[in-house]
């Protein structure tokens, strides 16, 4: 089989200069440990995070009275808003078209 040449940068030279000189040693229960850091990550990108921003009153109101409607609280609500809209999942623009 034959084996591939990739650039490495000069970081990468070093690691790869570590790994041959048996510089590195196995972690022990390698899988429990590769799924705790699994978990970690995974609890890092699902934080939430509070923001603060300035809202007119009345889309405030109009915002509260929609989530009462679903039976939501209105955070929640423009917290799913938000979410939808930065996956691409809103068919709403919230830029105005430049005509």
């Amino acid at each position: 089989m034959e084996q591939r040449q990739y650039k490495l940068d000069e970081y990468e030279q070093e690691i790869l200069r570590a790994y041959e000189a048996g510089e590195f040693v196995p972690i022990k229960n390698q899988a429990e440990k590769i799924k705790e850091l699994r978990l970690a990550a995974k609890d890092f990108l699902n934080k939430k995070k509070n923001i603060n921003i300035r809202i007119s009153n009345a889309d405030l109101q109009k915002i509260k009275a929609k989530a009462a409607e679903k039976g939501l609280p209105y955070q929640t609500l423009i917290g799913s808003l938000l979410h939808r809209y930065s996956a691409g999942e809103s068919g709403a623009s919230l830029i105005a078209d430049a005509d």
